[in-house]
């Protein structure tokens, strides 16, 4: 496989993304091939240019510019599943969730559930760890305007399908937004979990239990934690830590 100037095995199509996702046999592999991916032109386009022009607060650091890996353990219980990264947080910093404001409500809020070691993530190697939960996204690029096509979620989709099944332990999938909630059910069915007919409408605090080839998996819908949802109150910090702690006392049920 080609690698790009960082040393990242390069994907360029859909077709490539399909097979490299598939033979990938651990998650730091699986990290390193997400970076190098290049299957969605508009996105490439959009994150480099991004991570060129910088924002203005930003101009003195070095832009990641690549999709975002996800982030957490192997053994990991729960997963956690947003849209994709923030044009000058997780394109930035190179790390899901971190550097901007819905990341800051998601890590203090898996502080607070006892799945973090501490409430911030601002940069790779400020000493953020994650027990029992790994992050990731749908999309692994920043869009524009934060809006992914059906096109490049589905093209993206692989990555997150063999990332949840690299969790041997998976027993919980926190689903931040609608367009997350959209996006796992094909990854689901690829992983050999029966669907429900008709399929679950999303909305905060739904849970939905489906029997699969490892045990149970329950899904847990919860509002995103952009700013459009924090900052109009439509999604509090008690509304986010009882989905959080739901998702805990099941994996800790599951065993």
């Amino acid at each position: 496989m080609a690698t790009d100037a960082a040393g990242f095995p390069v994907t360029r199509t859909p077709a490539g993304v399909v097979r490299s996702a598939g033979t990938t046999r651990d998650l730091a592999t699986l990290d390193a091939r997400i970076s190098g991916c290049r299957a969605c032109p508009r996105l490439v386009a959009w994150r480099e240019e991004v991570a060129r022009v910088k924002r203005a607060s930003f101009r003195d650091q070095d832009y990641w510019g690549r999709p975002v890996p996800g982030l957490g353990p192997a053994d990991a219980r729960i997963a956690v599943v947003g849209l994709a990264p923030a044009a000058h947080g997780g394109n930035r910093t190179g790390r899901v969730f971190t550097g901007d404001r819905s990341g800051d409500w998601i890590f203090a809020a898996l502080w607070r559930a006892g799945l973090a070691s501490q409430p911030t993530s601002t940069h790779v190697g400020d000493g953020l760890e994650l027990t029992d939960v790994r992050v990731a996204a749908a999309v692994r690029c920043a869009p524009p305007a934060n809006a992914p096509t059906p096109e490049e979620r589905d093209t993206c989709s692989p990555w997150l399908a063999r990332e949840l099944g690299l969790l041997r332990r998976l027993r919980v999938v926190v689903v931040l937004g609608g367009f997350g909630w959209t996006a796992l059910w094909p990854v689901l069915a690829e992983a050999g979990y029966p669907l429900p007919r008709p399929r679950p409408g999303f909305g905060h605090g739904v849970e939905v239990t489906l029997p699969g080839p490892e045990g149970p998996l329950t899904l847990l819908g919860s509002y995103h934690v952009s700013q459009q949802n924090t900052f109009t109150g439509k999604l509090s910090e008690p509304m986010l830590d009882a989905v959080l702690g739901r998702a805990r006392e099941l994996a800790e049920s599951a065993g």
